[in-house]
């Protein structure tokens, strides 16, 4: 992998389901307005922005009219457009929760970035609200919708690597502009945890099936340095899982671009390295048969993540990914904040259902 896939022919516009995107950052500007031309099931309908010279730029380079750019102000006058059928909320975390609430209430499906919220009360009323207006709720966890992650799932639960002992996962950047959002308590909930540490958490509860039975965890926020006068700049952590499986987690802003995930059996081992990137994913699968790499079809992550919820609100089923999914990791990370706080093992309520809080159907993904 690592090559984008070829724009395909895809279903007409009246077939397909139009977004909105909400907000044109460096994501949307660089990931995901790209990636929708290459959609089967999506197309991009509308902007939504505080800038609305740089959204009519867009516009123009995109196939869309001035009419077709709003302001936050004007976030309303999308239930006027019958062909804005979902919203992608692309925006600081602090955010989130009015703009899906608002959107839920136009009658809106929605899909939004990750973390899903601030926090797990502030996550769980975005679930009840969009439950209650009875439209769709997915959290855009695009590495459950790649070939690679689902092949390290099923190595690890079609018992290929034996009784799994061990994981670890590290995933860190540097954050060197003191002045950017992701470092503000207020608009970002927490630092490396909630922003790149989440994949860890994310795709570990994903490849297990399952849910941590207790974290423990340390973080540092060093004195002296701009950028953490807010947020720490690393937090470590472990999850133990059942049968005595322990995951062993590290997430910075101040350490070399890194994105790791090994898993550990008996009979066998699965890495990945790059684990998170959004091209160019590693995967290696050892066991009694060898050392091998699987490869993959050129395909886009966002353009998945388009797809599966333009299907999901077509066939009217939940997404792989619901809100559900996005409340879950927020219990296990304020659990992670309140045990670096404490310095307690923090035990989680049980939860014995596999996957329990994703959807019924896998995604359709490209295949070897």
């Amino acid at each position: 992998m690592g090559l984008k896939p070829e724009i395909p022919h895809p279903e007409s516009k009246a077939k397909r389901v139009g977004y909105a995107i909400v907000g044109i950052g460096k994501l949307s500007a660089e990931e995901l307005i790209p990636a929708a031309r290459t959609s089967e099931h999506a197309y991009v309908a509308a902007l939504v922005t505080s800038e609305e010279d740089k959204g009519e730029a867009f516009a123009r380079a995109f196939d869309l009219t001035e009419d077709d750019v709003y302001t936050y102000d004007e976030f309303e006058r999308l239930a006027e457009r019958d062909d804005v059928e979902a919203v992608y909320i692309v925006l600081p975390n602090s955010m989130h929760r009015e703009y899906v609430e608002r959107a839920a209430k136009m009658g809106k499906q929605v899909l939004c970035e990750k973390p899903l919220g601030m926090n797990a009360e502030d996550a769980q009323a975005m679930v009840d609200a969009c439950k209650a207006a009875d439209v769709l709720l997915m959290t855009a966890y695009r590495c459950q919708y790649t070939p690679e992650h689902w092949t390290a799932r099923d190595a690890v639960q079609s018992g290929k690597l034996g009784q799994i002992r061990t994981v670890d996962s590290i995933h860190s950047h540097v954050e060197d502009d003191p002045e950017a959002w992701r470092l503000k308590i207020d608009l970002a909930g927490g630092g490396p945890l909630p922003d790149i540490g989440l994949y860890s958490l994310n795709i570990i509860r994903f490849v297990m099936g399952e849910e941590p039975q207790w974290v423990f965890a340390d973080l540092h926020q060093p004195e002296g340095d701009r950028r953490f006068e807010e947020v720490e700049e690393r937090v470590s952590w472990m999850m133990g899982f059942s049968g005595g499986v322990v995951a062993n987690c590290l997430t910075s802003y101040a350490s070399q671009d890194t994105s790791t995930l090994r898993i550990i059996g008996e009979e066998g081992s699965v890495l990945m390295d790059p684990a998170f990137d959004y091209q160019g994913l590693k995967l290696t699968i050892e066991d009694d048969e060898g050392k091998f790499e699987p490869s993959f079809p050129a395909y886009d992550q966002f353009t998945n993540e388009f797809d599966h919820f333009a299907q999901c609100i077509r066939q009217g089923r939940t997404p792989w990914t619901p809100g559900e999914e996005g409340v879950a990791d927020h219990v296990v990370m304020d659990a992670i904040y309140e045990s670096a706080r404490t310095g307690k093992r923090i035990t989680l309520k049980p939860v014995k259902e596999k996957d329990a809080f994703r959807g019924e159907k896998k995604p359709e993904l490209p295949s070897k």
